[in-house]
């Protein structure tokens, strides 16, 4: 429950802090008093939009904080836990707003962030006010109703889960039929680029040996002269060099037995004619296996006039043709690898279709069996509100609560996130009256009843600890008021209510009771809130039975609203 909250330089409330009880507690006070600003604060802390212009002139800072006690083994236990936040019973949440427009959040001493506290507040407190009775004249969320009474919110949420991986993997699936039709369109040619790379059967660093032999073809018969000029040289003829050389070593041969000195150049001189010798006979060899061969020089020079094709094609040396090659073979291997997952993503599309279907139909069975017992207890909580006779009814507009009436074909029409129902309160207020939307019959006295014999029924199933009824003697009075506080109160044996209200049959119901003033205090105004003893609080009743003007039959008709 909210033991206590505490608000400062927010609005034109300077320094507010008040401790609320158990059971059922009053906020009254004049028209403008600061009722709102208080239930607007409040909202702060469960997530609510902020703005500058909420701080009190004259303040850098706006301060809201709200202490809850909770059950040591409630389920915001582990909820905390998984967000890293000590807890021992209590839970301190506190939010600032600067302005500059930037709002920071603490839970019990940690720093949180906004989605934190929007995901822990409605867990925490629920308010109900003129805003929540427009979200009841909407159909869209009737259906929420009905699953929260009939306990079927995580089902729900399971098939939100299982709608959005659905279509998650839909649109997989036709992202890569988009890059397949894409890839199709591009295969004829990658295929032929493959293939005409292929049949070249291109050698790395083939062109460079190509273009040798080229040259040497190309200039055949001068190679043959030059080698053969250079065999003669040195060999063939009778002053060959290796004649010369020989007569030479003849007489170093002499001269070495007159100086000893020479026997060292002989050697060398024998050297060189080894040598010689080898370069002449490699020169015979080289000129004889040369051809003049036109036929071969014309096969080489097709397959370079290939090669050079290709390279303007695909790359600028037989590597990167090779390398092109490889990519375009990756490509076609990805393209199977697509192939198979889109089949594989076809498979699990059909699972996750007939899992929708099961869980869909299954959650419609489950509302249109709660919808009975829910319909019974609206009605009965609308008798003791003073609504007897009153017809409440759940018209399920999309009745496909069979599934056998439902293929997988169909699911994509008849099914949203929520599952495959559509449906919407319908009303009779008047005995004799036929059932109608109920946006468009329920007065606003109707409509406040209505919202609190659905809190009442919810509540008592529900784990919200505080209920915030924020007018909720809108459109009502007399009788009805009576009936809508003693409502309240048999409300709090559940949870603990803060009910705002301008009615002393509402007032007079409350355990604890709380008076909003607006003062002017040193120039300015601000907003006090007072707990009201016995006697403050009969001058209050009193005010709201007759005004302004108080006398002494409007304070005794007060005394007597008190009275046990």
């Amino acid at each position: 429950m909210l033991v206590q909250l505490a608000i400062t330089d927010f609005a034109i409330i300077d320094s507010l802090s008040v401790s609320f009880s158990r059971g059922l507690n009053i906020l009254s006070g004049e028209t403008g008093a600061g009722k709102s600003i208080i239930i607007n604060a409040v909202n702060l802390i469960l997530g609510g939009r902020t703005s500058p212009d909420l701080i009190r002139t004259g303040a850098d800072k706006a301060v809201v904080e709200a202490l809850f006690q909770l059950p040591l083994q409630s389920l915001l236990s582990s909820f905390l836990r998984d967000m890293d936040i000590p807890f021992n019973g209590e839970v301190l949440i506190k939010r600032t707003i600067s302005k500059q427009g930037k709002s920071r959040v603490w839970i019990n001493g940690s720093l949180a962030t906004l989605q934190m506290i929007s995901k822990l507040g409605p867990h925490l407190i629920s308010v109900s006010g003129q805003n929540e009775h427009q979200l009841l004249l909407k159909p869209d969320n009737h259906l929420f109703i009905l699953d929260d009474f009939g306990g079927l919110t995580k089902d729900r949420l399971m098939l939100n889960e299982l709608y959005r991986d659905y279509y998650s993997l839909k649109e997989k699936i036709e992202r890569l039929k988009g890059r397949l039709k894409e890839e199709a369109e591009r295969r004829e040619l990658t295929q032929f680029q493959i293939k005409e790379i292929e049949e070249a059967k291109l050698v790395p660093d083939e062109d460079s040996r190509l273009e040798a032999e080229k040259s040497r073809l190309m200039n055949a018969e001068r190679l043959i002269d030059i080698a053969f000029k250079g065999y003669q040289a040195l060999y063939e003829k009778d002053e060959s060099v290796l004649s010369i050389l020989s007569i030479l070593a003849k007489d170093m041969d002499k001269g070495g037995t007159i100086d000893p000195h020479l026997d060292h150049y002989k050697k060398q001189l024998e050297s060189a004619q080894v040598q010689l010798e080898d370069l002449a006979l490699e020169l015979r060899d080289f000129y004889s296996h040369l051809k003049v061969d036109p036929r071969r020089l014309e096969e080489v020079e097709e397959r370079l006039q290939l090669i050079r094709r290709l390279k303007k094609k695909y790359g600028s040396s037989i590597e990167n043709i090779l390398s092109f090659k490889e990519e375009l073979s990756q490509k076609e291997y990805q393209l199977t690898q697509t192939k198979e997952e889109l089949k594989r993503f076809k498979t699990q599309l059909e699972e996750k279709k007939q899992d929708l279907l099961n869980l869909a139909t299954k959650l419609s069975l489950k509302r249109h069996e709660i919808a009975k017992e829910f319909e019974k207890k609206v009605e009965e909580e609308l008798n003791l509100l003073d609504m007897a006779g009153t017809r409440f009814r759940i018209k399920f507009i999309s009745n496909q609560s069979n599934s056998e009436n439902i293929s997988a074909d169909m699911i994509d029409s008849i099914l949203t996130a929520d599952g495959i129902d559509v449906l919407e309160f319908m009303i009779s207020p008047n005995v004799g009256e036929d059932l109608r939307p109920m946006a468009k019959i329920a007065s606003g006295g109707e409509l406040s009843r209505i919202m609190l014999a659905l809190k009442t029924i919810l509540a008592r199933s529900g784990l919200i600890e505080t209920l915030v009824f924020d007018e909720i003697d809108s459109g009502i009075g007399g009788a009805t008021a009576a009936v809508v506080g003693e409502k309240l109160r048999s409300l709090a044996n559940y949870h603990q209510i803060l009910g705002i209200t301008h009615l002393p049959q509402i007032a007079k119901c409350g355990e604890t009771h709380f008076l909003v003033e607006k003062r002017v205090s040193r120039g300015r105004t601000r907003a006090f809130i007072t707990s009201l003893d016995r006697e403050s609080r009969i001058n209050e009743i009193a005010r709201l039975l007759g005004g302004r003007v108080i006398s002494e039959k409007t304070l005794a008709h007060a005394r007597e609203m008190l009275s046990p």
